[in-house]
Formats: C-alpha cells, structure tokens, sequence
C-alpha cells in the first residue's frame, strides 16, 4: 500500500516532484553535491519552504501543526545538533538492545557530548530519531563519516526498523553502492528534476 506520498511537491531550485513509497521501502537519492537533496529532505520535514503536498498514510502535511509532522516524518541530518552536556539527555529513554545495534553499551548515556568522535555523534543522532518511532525516515548521509562494521550496523537496523514498524526511508547517498545494498528503489536529481536510477 502507498504510505508515503509527494504530489507536485516543490522545493527551493527542483521542479515539482510527483513521489510515492510503499510501507516498508527504503528510497535511495543521490546526485551532485547543491542540487537540492538535502534542501528536498528539509522541505519534506517542513523545515524549508516548499510548495505541494506531502502525506504520511493519512496525514497531510498542510493540514498538520509543524511540530506533530516533524515526528512523524523524522530528519536525520548530515550534520546533527546537541543541546545538552550529556547523551542521556537528549534521548527520550534508555533502549540498550538499541544502543547495542550500533555498537554502544548503556553507559553510553552518560558519555559527554563533547567527547564524541563524528562517528559517534552520527549513530548516537540515529539512535536519538529511532526513539521517536518516526513513520517516515529522512536520511540525510546517515553513515558518511563512518567505518565499514559501523556501516553494515547503520543499514542492517534501518532495515529492521523499517519492516518492523511498517514505516518508510528516503535515504541521500553519495555512494552508488550502497544505493544499490539498501534501496527498494532509486532516484537522482538531474537539472532539478528527479530520474529514476538505472541499476543493472
């Protein structure tokens, strides 16, 4: 069943994007660095201006306060931000078989912020959206900072979670490989206009 879906949906430099995924698909996009990729992720979160419509099974994003729609659909971006001196603070609970996932022990929670490696500021931003149960995953670059084991956890839980809790992943990727590992289906943006991706 269609779960998610963009209807002349436009962001700052794209032309209007027709898109839908299924519950449970993983939708890799890729292209150029600055043709929009991220700025399309931060429209869908209505984070940037955009015009169109996006929906999330039966929720319309016109029709939804900011705050509830940005946790449905959930942006992890490139870079992430931290707020508070440790880790347990800016995640809502403790989930250990979460954090084991990606390498980490409970202790983890009480680790500053400011001793994180990128690496770890990247999968600890991942398990902090995780948390939040989003039906809709807005990766942006989710594992570019990262090491191969580091990567291989990345992708396995993504497509854990995404069939577990039914939801569905638009994932930015630089690397053509790894949109071939984890997409369903792919996308790039040519000239402001998204095209399927060949994958022979």
């Amino acid at each position: 069943m269609t779960f998610f879906q963009l209807t002349r949906f436009k962001s700052r430099g794209l032309e209007p994007i027709d898109l839908t995924i299924d519950a449970g698909e993983c939708i890799t996009l890729g292209g150029p660095s600055g043709c929009g990729k991220s700025l399309l992720l931060r429209a869908i979160a209505d984070l940037d201006p955009h015009e169109g419509e996006a929906r999330i099974d039966e929720s319309c994003q016109s029709q939804t306060a900011p705050p509830v729609w940005r946790r449905q659909a959930g942006l992890l971006s490139a870079e992430s931000h931290w707020w508070a001196d440790r880790v347990g603070d800016h995640l809502p609970r403790s989930d250990p078989d979460l954090l084991a996932a990606l390498g980490f022990s409970e202790a983890t929670t009480q680790w500053e912020v400011s001793r994180l490696s990128s690496g770890e500021r990247q999968r600890l931003a991942l398990v902090r959206l995780l948390l939040g149960n989003p039906k809709l995953l807005l990766l942006d670059e989710p594992t570019a900072n990262l090491d191969q084991t580091s990567i291989d956890r990345v992708e396995h839980l993504i497509k854990e979670y995404l069939q577990d809790s039914c939801s569905a992943a638009l994932w930015v990727s630089h690397d053509p490989q790894q949109r071939r590992r984890i997409g369903d289906r792919g996308f790039q943006i040519e000239s402001g206009r998204l095209v399927a991706e060949k994958w022979s």
